[in-house]
């Protein structure tokens, strides 16, 4: 089963750069992560990451109208053409340098990509399968600096395009007479949006410095007349803006705009623009550069966004101010408006954060935010159900994992976050931090409600908690000491001292009360928590101990060391069982900084997490590298190896120097970029690209913090420096069949279902096990029939109706007919299962998973619809009341007529 885990989510990260789009019915959010592109669902309040990336971190995203495609384009101008609909790339294409946007037509049949200071026109992708999706059509020269933004009139005749040379360019998408290329200028700075007005070649655009013009143009869209193909008498074409020829390859049509207005033909009149009016949004003088702009034609609704996290709404072309609001302080990058025109997405990528506000009603419709620095730790509820995770940025952050949101900050930590971990209850977090406490939270309440701290103040590294939830334990890397509270009164129990070197991990004994404390100082101590806190035993190891974990059932120990190895201990006999070497399958890059080959770099790696599977059979192992590992631990042997990314934007993800980096005096990134041997420069100076020389440039390098298998068995997660990553079971995939037979077939099974010998064709469905079928013999079973064949029904089959029946009530709509076959399953078959309780447990929370989640969603259903409930029910019995008096009444005029009948037989 560990072979089928695939990619599955991104939690813990929302925005990071690139332009936000919304859905075609505008009830969904297209969002780029790093090198990811994830879609949240507004309505149904969900997310999903596409199971597609990128080589390099993503810069922009176009959509297509009709909602099924997408181009995604990253830094290097790699591209990929994919499929909203399947989830598949379809295509792909390199534009060979960095693009700045991308835009298609209105009605589908074009699309436009700027790069540098060219606009190219290429033919959309059609339904029917080409061996070259992009086909270009024509390339636009005009502007002197890059391209900015493109926008398209509604009829896609034309399209305009803003520069950094502070001019906008209106181009024709056709070989028009009366409009080959138009230059517009009146700006002072770099041009961030260019908007058509509806159905009109009138212009709005907007400028980095807070301006906007209202350009008119003197002629109507339908008067735009085609170009006809005629021969031209020779020496003409010379003096015609248009490179007539098409070159050989893929070079299209060339157009060249020059400065000047294009020269009129006989007969024609060429489209003019002027400008009507200019409006400036920085009224008071501050500087505060406008970053971000989007333009919603029907309603005339312009939005812009300011690098201080303020945001404006106009109406055009009056200019009307609407609302001025502020989201953050930090720079908003990207401005989406839905096609309704009421709801406005904003990202803001110095916070990640990504929010979408209902301007009407004046409210948040969405509002996420990541860990905006590295995440260092996660921890699973007892159920599966949550995620909890603590990054550098002092947040603890609480996931729904069916959803894939957060729906709690605690933001109580003044520093970066170790360690975090539930108790064994689900509803108390409890987490440590390098600002000296320990502090748990309530998940009921939301709230902060113990603070533990040493006498001295000290770092604690490392966390756990034991079974009961009682004990609190912490370890600290400067005193080398381990803390113990009590979570009833906040006490401080004990200072255990023993350790010559920093506390790098605890862990608690499932089974038992007892501690483990991996150190640098080569040892695993285990602590007994029942006499007197003393040490019970001491694992010596053969380099520093990194991380220590438990088995599930307590029965075995695995400790990770400095020198790449696993070792396995059997903690009752302190003697050490197997051991694994995974240095070599580490497999670390090499930095750009880096003197040393990746080679060479390895053999300092080591694996800084560990975590059992839900069974206990094999383990997972992830560190300072972009693979995740699961060994088998009775076989010792490397079972499967994940690559977390394969985002090149990270540092240590090549294993190789690129020579393109390379220079004379060595590698570019060792390179000194100084201003000479003068000093620093603090303010830039005109035409100086790079900005202040005190600001700190680093590419972030990819590593996994943790890892935590689910207590379902069905996933695991890794904190890493793209964000929680979470890898699933696809249950749609997975065909595993069992003791199967030649009259193992679905017409046999479905004989026996017409024979109505119910538990025999649920045995045939479990042997073939097949998802769907065993769903139909299910849900065929009579509603009264379910505790008589749950009785009939083999040991061995037992669990595995359990488990299915746990993973259909989590998305099933019949609650009530599949948690009769859970209760009369647990019912029937309760001691039996206690017996294997280790192996069940997996099962049993996922069904308690899904128990909870249905619990959760129908008592908020019943609370917002209570006085509807008590309406009806009130409603039913006077319903009930007036029935029976109209009986009775009907009883009483029958009698009267009985009486009245026998009466006039006398």
């Amino acid at each position: 089963m560990m072979f089928l885990l695939q990619f599955s989510n991104l939690f813990g990260a929302v925005y990071r750069q690139g332009n936000l789009s919304f859905s075609k019915d505008g009830n969904a959010v297209i969002s780029p992560v790093g090198n990811r592109i994830s879609v949240f669902d507004l309505k149904n309040n969900t997310s999903e990451t596409l199971p597609v990336s990128t080589t390099k971190n993503i810069t922009c995203v176009g959509l297509s109208p009709d909602g099924n495609l997408a181009i995604v384009v990253d830094e290097d101008g790699a591209a990929l053409l994919v499929s909203l609909i399947t989830r598949a790339v379809l295509h792909h294409f390199h534009f060979h340098k960095p693009v700045n946007s991308i835009r298609f037509s209105p009605d589908g049949r074009k699309f436009v990509v700027t790069k540098e200071n060219v606009a190219l026109m290429y033919y959309a992708p059609g339904k029917q399968r080409e061996f070259n999706a992009f086909v270009l059509d024509k390339s636009y020269y005009g502007p002197y600096d890059e391209t900015t933004c493109i926008d398209w009139t509604d009829d896609s005749k034309c399209f305009a395009v803003g520069s950094k040379d502070m001019s906008t360019w209106v181009f024709g998408a056709e070989r028009w007479v009366n409009l080959i290329y138009y230059s517009l200028g009146g700006h002072k700075d770099v041009i961030v949006g260019c908007f058509f007005e509806k159905d009109s070649l009138d212009l709005y655009t907007v400028s980095q410095d807070g301006t906007l013009c209202v350009w008119e143009s003197d002629t109507e869209l339908d008067e735009l007349t085609l170009k006809r193909n005629k021969a031209k008498p020779p020496g003409e074409g010379e003096e015609d803006e248009v490179e007539e020829e098409r070159t050989e390859g893929q070079e299209g049509e060339v157009i060249r705009g020059k400065a000047g207005t294009p020269k009129e033909k006989e007969k024609t009149k060429n489209v003019r623009f002027k400008q009507r009016s200019k409006h400036f949004f920085n009224k008071e003088g501050d500087f505060n550069n406008l970053t971000a702009a989007a333009f919603h034609k029907p309603t005339h609704i312009l939005v812009t966004g300011f690098a201080s996290g303020i945001f404006h709404l106009h109406e055009l072309p009056e200019f009307n101010l609407i609302h001025s609001l502020s989201i953050s302080d930090q720079r908003i990058a990207s401005v989406a408006l839905n096609c309704s025109g009421d709801w406005i997405a904003f990202g803001c990528s110095g916070m990640g954060q990504l929010l979408v506000w209902e301007w009407q009603s004046e409210s948040y419709v969405f509002k996420q935010q990541g860990h905006f620095n590295n995440m260092a730790s996660l921890a699973y509820s007892p159920d599966g159900q949550y995620i909890v995770t603590g990054g550098d940025d002092g947040k603890v952050k609480v996931w729904n994992t069916n959803s894939g949101l957060c729906f709690v900050t605690f933001t109580e930590h003044t520093s970066s976050i170790t360690n975090v971990t539930f108790t064994s209850s689900g509803f108390v977090i409890v987490t440590a931090s390098l600002d000296g406490t320990v502090r748990a939270f309530d998940l009921h309440r939301y709230r902060n409600f113990r603070t533990f701290t040493s006498p001295r103040p000290a770092q604690f590294s490392s966390l756990a908690v034991d079974v009961s939830g009682e004990l609190v334990s912490a370890g600290a890397q400067d005193s080398f000491e381990i803390f113990l509270w009590s979570m009833q009164t906040g006490r401080l129990l004990e200072v255990l001292g023993g350790h010559e070197g920093p506390v790098s991990c605890l862990c608690f004994s499932p089974v038992q009360s007892i501690l483990a404390s991996a150190s640098w100082d080569r040892t695993v101590r285990l602590w007994d928590m029942m006499d007197s806190w003393q040490v019970k035993e001491t694992l010596h190891l053969t380099s520093d101990g990194l991380s220590v974990t438990y088995r599930p059932d307590g029965q075995e120990l695995a400790v990770a060391t400095l020198n790449g190895e696993i070792s396995f201990w059997d903690p009752h006999t302190a003697s050490q069982t197997a051991s694994v070497a995974g240095r070599h399958d580490l497999q670390t890059g090499r930095k750009e900084t880096d003197k040393i080959t990746a080679k060479q770099s390895a053999k300092g790696k080591s694996f800084t997490s560990l975590c059992y599977s839900a069974d206990g059979e094999s383990i997972l192992a992830g560190g300072q590298s972009k693979f995740v590992c699961i060994y088998n631990v009775k076989e010792q042997m490397l079972m499967k190896k994940f690559e977390i990314s394969c985002n090149l934007s990270f540092d240590a993800m090549e294993e190789f120097l690129d020579r393109r980096k390379m220079t004379e005096f060595g590698s570019l990134a060792l390179v000194d970029e100084g201003a000479g041997d003068g000093e620093g420069v603090n303010i830039s100076l005109p035409g100086v690209r790079r900005g202040d020389m005190s600001s700190r440039h680093f590419k972030p390098e990819i590593r996994v913090s943790s890892l935590r298998f689910s207590p379902t068995g069905r996933s695991w997660a890794a904190t890493t420096t793209e964000g929680l990553l979470v890898y699933s079971l696809d249950g749609s995939m997975v065909f595993d069949p069992y003791d199967l037979d030649l009259d193992v077939t679905p017409a046999s099974i479905r004989k026996q279902l017409r024979l109505q010998e119910w538990t025999s064709a649920i045995i045939l469905a479990f042997r073939l096990n097949e998802k769907a079928l065993k769903q139909e013999v299910l849900e065929t079973v009579p509603h009264e029939q379910i505790p008589v064949v749950c009785g009939s029904l083999p040991d061995i089959y037992v669990e595995k109706l359990l488990g299915f029946v746990s993973a259909c009530l989590e998305k099933s709509g019949h609650l009530q007919f599949y948690m009769t076959w859970a209760q009369s399953l647990l019912m029937l078959h309760g001691q039996k299962l206690k017996n294997r309780s280790g192996a069940i447990l997996p099962t049993l929370q996922a069904l308690q998973k899904s128990i909870q989640r249905h619990f959760d969603n129908l008592s908020k259903l019943c609370d917002f619809n209570m006085y509807n409930i008590k309406y009806a029910v009130a409603l039913s019995k006077q319903r009930g009341v007036k029935r029976a008096a109209e009986e009775e009444e009907r009883e009483d005029d029958e009698d009267e007529e009985e009486e009245a009948s026998e009466d006039g037989l006398i």
